[in-house]
């Protein structure tokens, strides 16, 4: 992947490493800056699970440095009776409280042993003298520049090593065709490749990615899906359609469908903030919010109904089925009024 930069005006005041977000390491304090969200809370994640693989009694605190009252760092990072080490994530560091930027800057010169803070800021002016002091904390602070992926060779680099991290062999035929049908969303690029990474049994070709995207750059599964799960019947048949006349197949269209509606029912009837649901689900905190917000107007009995047609269709589309179209187009009206018929 290409090596992301600070920008060359500030590069002389850097006293601390500053590394890519799979490089991410254990460290007093971590900075993690960059407007790519996605990258940013798979470092974070990454982070946590070292810290968890080193000593599973990590205690794991989320801060919105938004909210923050004075002296919530240091009661954080006191001394606990049993000595577990502890990670304190704080999100929003770009829209913090001038008390948590004072006393994050006091922390800074004594940093609490066996504790890790982590910095969130996605971008912008707000808390500039916070950045410049992790920045000359040298010994005690690392960046992790999560900078936005724009260029096609970019995205191409990152899903290469999404499959050679799950030992998947893919051409580099089928790598283009991924990243040109996803190059708007890394997050979504991310997704396709974990799907191929399950289901295709050999090696990935442009064959299985035509076969599962097909006509994704015009329209695509999770398009339909978005559309039926808002509400919008009439948008998602016509999307439905479209996919299908420009060669989609009707698997990898069910599959959508069942990837947002289990990301759904995991997070319906939870509370909390979606960064310490993420890891109690075992998902990233991006998707957390977007169930959340794919849930409004469901009710559980609804949810759980359309499930039970989803299966049904999945069986359909499979070969149990005469008229996999037909079962396409009733498991989206069934969605669609978020199963109440």
């Amino acid at each position: 992947m290409a090596r992301s930069k600070a920008p060359a005006k500030a590069s002389a005041k850097v006293a601390i490493p500053q590394l890519e977000w799979n490089q991410v390491r254990p460290s007093p304090v971590v900075l993690v800056t960059g407007p790519e969200t996605f990258l940013a809370e798979r470092a974070i994640r990454q982070l946590r699970d070292l810290l968890k693989a080193e000593d599973p009694s990590l205690e794991v605190t989320d801060v919105d440095a938004a909210s923050y009252v004075p002296g919530e760092l240091l009661s954080l990072a006191s001394p606990s009776l049993f000595g577990e080490p502890r990670l304190i994530r704080v999100s929003a560091v770009e829209k913090c409280t001038d008390a948590f930027l004072d006393d994050t800057i006091a922390y800074l010169g004594y940093p609490a042993d066996d504790t890790y803070l982590v910095l969130r800021h996605g971008g912008g002016v707000r808390g500039k003298k916070l950045l410049e002091a992790v920045r000359a904390a040298s010994g005690v602070a690392v960046e992790i520049v999560c900078a936005e992926l724009k260029r096609d060779s970019d995205k191409y680099e990152f899903a290469s090593a999404e499959f050679r991290a799950a030992g998947k062999r893919a051409t580099p035929g089928a790598i283009r065709a991924l990243v040109s049908a996803f190059s708007d969303d890394l997050a979504e690029l991310s997704a396709a490749c974990a799907q191929l990474v399950s289901d295709a049994s050999e090696e990935i070709t442009e064959v299985t990615v035509e076969r599962y995207y097909a006509g994704r750059v015009e329209t695509n599964a999770f398009a339909v899906a978005d559309s039926a799960i808002a509400g919008n019947y009439g948008d998602a048949l016509a999307l439905l359609r479209h996919a299908l006349a420009s060669g989609a197949d009707p698997v990898p269209i069910v599959a959508a469908f069942a990837m947002k509606l289990r990301t759904m029912a995991k997070v319906l009837g939870t509370r909390g903030a979606s960064g310490q649901l993420a890891g109690q689900l075992g998902m990233a905190p991006w998707q957390v919010d977007r169930a959340r917000r794919d849930l409004s107007g469901w009710s559980s009995e609804g949810l759980g109904r359309s499930i039970q047609v989803l299966a049904e269709t999945d069986e359909s589309v499979k070969g149990a089925g005469r008229d996999p179209v037909f079962a396409l187009e009733r498991m989206i009206s069934v969605i669609a009024a978020r199963g109440t018929i």
